[in-house]
């Protein structure tokens, strides 16, 4: 079972880019992440207040990428997230880079609840998993 898509458009700048205008495959992660913060955010989850309040911080543990197609200075982009899976510590992560219908990027990224201050794994706090489980539907 899967969420509906969470989609965060991304502008490329000349900063993204190579010497050829291409998009440096890093930054690829960093369109990821940006995304991966406004869906937290778009369901009312900050990561300063849940290491604030809870004491947990969400990490990447693990990300799988296949790059398609490049994506060029100026090409807006459509960056999607859908939670596809959800452990009693960590959650996973579907991710597609669009240029309209085209897809340059798929991505699944794995994220662990850690302790935010000895970076250990702990369970996903009840009141996250509540708004997680608002996507089920």
């Amino acid at each position: 079972m899967s969420s509906p898509a969470f989609v965060w458009p991304v502008r490329v700048y000349w900063e993204d880019t190579d010497a050829g205008g291409v998009v440096y495959y890093a930054n690829y992660l960093k369109f990821l992440e940006r995304a991966r913060t406004e869906w937290l955010r778009a369901l009312g989850i900050e990561q300063p207040e849940l290491a604030e309040r809870d004491g947990v911080l969400f990490v990447v543990r693990r990300v799988e990428a296949d790059y398609l197609r490049s994506a060029r200075f100026n090409d807006l982009l459509a960056v999607e997230c859908r939670l596809v899976e959800i452990g009693r510590a960590s959650m996973t992560i579907d991710q597609r880079v669009m240029r309209g219908a085209e897809a340059l990027l798929t991505a699944k990224v794995k994220a662990a609840c850690v302790q935010a201050d000895q970076f250990r794994p702990v369970k996903i706090p009840a009141h996250i998993l509540e708004r997680f489980g608002n996507q089920w539907n």
